[in-house]
């Protein structure tokens, strides 16, 4: 194990956390936020996560997933974590889930942070929407009303700026509006 790797991993996953909390404060679920991702400390998250550091642009799973053709970090971690699609996905039933509203708009604060931290300087309003839209929403554990939750969500990030966006009333009422 790189001591590079140890460093450069932990410092990524404390940001991430930090603006995911920051995030989820502004979003009206703070407690989601200070439990966000804890897992991520658990060995078999945090050993591959170090083996596989991708130097802060991007997530080790990737890297491990390259090598190795799966992550054990990723089934770990989407398995135990309810902001993740995956974690609702049940293949042995026809219609994906839909997320309950604390952990969909903590899913939504976590896939921006994730864009703020991975991107850096190169991030910008736009970037989330492009993504979701080109990687994510077209599997097939999205549910379609959360589909179009998060598109939605992501199109006003990418017109408005988080700052007008992500508020405890504006997520609601599109939860409302897309999940209920």
């Amino acid at each position: 194990m790189k001591l590079e790797n140890l460093i450069g991993h932990l410092k990524t996953v404390i940001n991430h956390k930090w603006v995911v909390f920051k995030l989820c404060v502004k979003a009206g679920i703070p407690i989601r936020g200070i439990l966000h991702d804890l897992s991520k400390f658990s060995p078999t998250e945090f050993f591959e996560s170090v083996k596989y550091y991708q130097g802060g642009k991007r997530s080790p799973i990737v890297g491990a997933r390259n090598d190795k053709g799966y992550s054990e970090a990723w089934l770990h971690h989407s398995g135990r974590n309810k902001h993740h699609l995956q974690y609702w996905y049940d293949i042995d039933v026809e219609t994906p889930i839909v997320i309950p509203y604390k952990y969909s708009v903590e899913m939504i604060c976590d896939k921006l942070a994730a864009g703020i931290v991975y991107q850096g300087k190169n991030w910008t309003k736009e970037f989330e929407l492009k993504y979701w839209n080109e990687r994510e929403s077209n599997k097939k554990y999205v549910n379609e009303k959360m589909n179009n939750f998060v598109t939605e969500v992501f199109t006003q990030v990418s017109e408005k700026g988080i700052d007008e966006v992500i508020t405890k009333k504006n997520l609601t009422n599109l939860y409302n509006k897309y999940c209920k």
